[in-house]
């Protein structure tokens, strides 16, 4: 053998899909012969798996004691990476069997609160008119990496587009203040000043909203906020409802509950948000026809969206 092949050689350790079952079940039931049943083998099969993996990792994985199966440290190592392989697997599986039409389909990050109190009401309309077309959500509160991830586009904040992105607005964000009648009367409106009364609830991702919104008021800033902390604006409107305390929210994240009379404006003032929401591409890809068809709609959709907003009184 040559010198490169001895410096390049290295030797093959990935287990097969067999041995991490066998692993992960052996692990988790504690017998060969339970095992066995679980994947419908023989046992001798499956202590087949567990050996060859052991011979050529060159580890115990297992120790028996009084004929129940014990992880060792290695083993106890290997398993949850071995587990969660097996799951990935699962789901790329089950995903490709949802998307078994041979129609198109969308993979689209979106921050999860834009996604559930404003895009998804409005899907189906996107989806009857092209039923050929299949939409993958993820919940996405951080920038997207289109080379590191099989995203097609992102619906975030314009600021979280990363360079190399291309920019389509679609909303711009305006913020009301809200609450739940159970905690201030139906149509009252506080007086600034009075806001101290109330727990103030927080959006841990973006702290500052409450400051900017006092500040926009004129009103002094309060040194200290009372009230809980939640990361998502769908935990801030629950929260909102459950008369937890006074929100500020983004109002086309909240216009339903105000028309179901869930939460109500309890002050005039509107803060204009630092960053519209926009659809985010990667810059260089051409887009496929069931991106360009979805563009097309979002953008339309978003046009009547922010009509509608000019004209109504929240």
């Amino acid at each position: 053998m040559s010198f490169w092949n001895v410096m390049t050689y290295r030797p093959n350790y990935i287990p097969t899909i067999q041995e991490l079952r066998a692993l992960v079940l052996c692990a988790e039931l504690g017998s060969v012969s339970r095992a066995a049943d679980s994947l419908m083998l023989t046992q001798s099969a499956v202590s087949r798996s567990i050996r060859s993996l052991e011979v050529r990792l060159g580890v115990r994985l297992f120790h028996r004691v009084r004929k129940r199966l014990l992880l060792s440290d290695a083993g106890r190592a290997m398993v949850h990476e071995a587990r969660d392989i097996l799951e990935a697997l699962d789901r790329s599986a089950k995903m490709a069997m949802a998307f078994g039409n041979g129609g198109d389909v969308l993979r689209l990050a979106v921050l999860p609160t834009f996604a559930t109190t404003w895009l998804i009401p409005r899907l189906s309309d996107f989806l009857r008119s092209h039923p050929d077309i299949s939409i993958d959500l993820t919940s996405a509160l951080h920038s997207v990496d289109f080379d590191e991830t099989p995203f097609d586009a992102a619906i975030q904040r314009t600021l979280m587009a990363r360079k190399g992105s291309r920019v389509t607005h679609l909303l711009n964000e305006s913020l009301v203040v809200v609450a739940s009648p159970d905690l201030v009367d139906l149509g009252k409106d506080i007086a600034t000043a009075n806001f101290a009364k109330y727990p103030l609830i927080q959006l841990a991702t973006r702290p500052e909203l409450w400051n900017d919104w006092f500040e926009s008021a004129g009103s002094v800033q309060f040194e200290r906020l009372r009230g809980p902390r939640l990361q998502h604006f769908d935990m801030v409107i629950s929260a909102a409802q459950a008369g937890l305390g006074i929100a500020i929210l983004p109002d086309i994240f909240v216009q339903s509950a105000i028309a179901l009379g869930t939460l109500h404006q309890i002050h005039s003032r509107v803060l204009q948000g630092s960053s519209p929401y926009g659809l985010i591409r990667p810059n260089g890809r051409t887009d496929s026809p069931a991106m360009g068809a979805f563009s097309n709609w979002l953008r339309q959709v978003s046009a009547h969206s922010d009509a509608g907003k000019s004209k109504a009184v929240i």
